[in-house]
């Protein structure tokens, strides 16, 4: 396992269009995914142990987001024959025994983990109404641990200023996870 960081934002690089399945069955693209104030990319996947030391957090965030115009929408791209964990049938395990509010899509081809330039997981890409990124830090201080429960929230601090103003913060605290699992 590489742990890696994530590059500093680029701020208004617009959002890459998709269309992924999600573990509903149903397709998914860019488009029906954003909420009225913008949305929150994720790459995750099922056996990270930066994902599952904050997945709780995560949930917890883009249900409170969603009451502010901000949809979350987590895309899987890691090689799952490298990783049975993350198969297309554990990701519909995990998606129904967290209830996740928020599509958990397959990306199949890793077409969509590069088009975005996702390097771990988690990787978050925040982006505004009009689709422009203006966040692409940490959720908080949790590495493969989750941080102390009273930690500043640095990810849905951001996206409140983003549903808020549209705009993110200057300053941003890279992400840190597993790299992400590519097809040789």
């Amino acid at each position: 396992m590489v742990s890696t960081e994530t590059p500093v934002c680029d701020f208004n690089i617009p959002a890459i269009n998709f269309n992924l399945k999600g573990v509903d069955g149903k397709m998914h693209t860019l488009e029906n995914c954003k909420g009225k104030n913008g949305l929150l990319v994720m790459f995750i996947c099922n056996h990270c142990p930066y994902v599952k030391a904050i997945i709780d957090r995560i949930i917890r965030d883009a249900s409170e987001l969603k009451t502010m115009g901000l949809n979350t929408v987590a895309i899987m791209s890691n090689n799952p024959e490298e990783y049975e964990a993350d198969s297309f049938e554990n990701m519909q395990k995990i998606y129904q025994e967290m209830e996740f509010p928020f599509p958990y899509l397959i990306d199949e081809t890793q077409e969509v983990a590069k088009a975005y330039g996702a390097v771990c997981t988690p990787d978050f890409f925040g982006y505004n109404a009009n689709l422009g990124l203006q966040y692409r830090g940490r959720l908080d201080a949790s590495r493969k641990e989750s941080a102390a429960a009273n930690v500043k929230r640095d990810l849905f601090d951001a996206m409140s200023q983003v549903a808020n103003t549209g705009q993110g913060p200057k300053e941003q605290i890279p992400s840190m996870g597993c790299s992400i699992k590519w097809f040789d």
